[in-house]
């Protein structure tokens, strides 16, 4: 099993650098949309979707700020990362099949309250940006070294 490492406020530097990606599934837009009430048609209905601006279904655009949080906990800091806040602009829709990749820099430190602030940039496979913010998040007091969980797996219900 893959092993996760975080780093510790004392480990990270100003200018420290992290990517994560993910591809967009159906399932992914099917998922999200159950656990977050979110059933807007652009994102599920394909003959609504395809009427609008965008010309067919796009992902949620807190669909692309998970990744962001992805990122942060698996990467950097890494686990343990407690998310304070998200400014996030989006400029162009994500659709299924989109591969998209969440750039984090780390661009400020308060010693007074370990607060680590990031800069968030969310592109596609294209290298066009479609979100754009900052994160402000706490990261682990502790070095910790974990058994990389799972993803869980999930079965349609009706």
């Amino acid at each position: 099993m893959n092993q996760l490492t975080g780093f510790t406020y004392d480990e990270i530097s100003i200018g420290q650098t992290a990517s994560f990606s993910k591809q967009v599934e159906e399932s992914d837009i099917q998922m999200f949309s159950a656990v977050s009430g979110d059933v807007n048609p652009v994102h599920l209905d394909e003959e609504y979707a395809a009427g609008t601006m965008f010309g067919g279904r796009i992902a949620h655009g807190m669909l692309t700020g998970a990744v962001i949080s992805a990122a942060l906990a698996m990467k950097l800091p890494g686990p343990g990362t407690i998310y304070l806040g998200q400014t996030l602009n989006f400029s162009r829709p994500v659709k299924i099949g989109d591969r998209i990749t969440a750039h984090l820099e780390v661009v400020a430190k308060r010693d007074d309250k370990k607060i680590i602030t990031l800069a968030c940039e969310v592109a596609n496979q294209d290298g066009k940006i479609v979100a754009i913010g900052e994160a402000r998040v706490l990261a682990s007091p502790k070095k910790l070294l974990i058994d990389r969980p799972p993803l869980p797996r999930f079965k349609a219900v009706d």
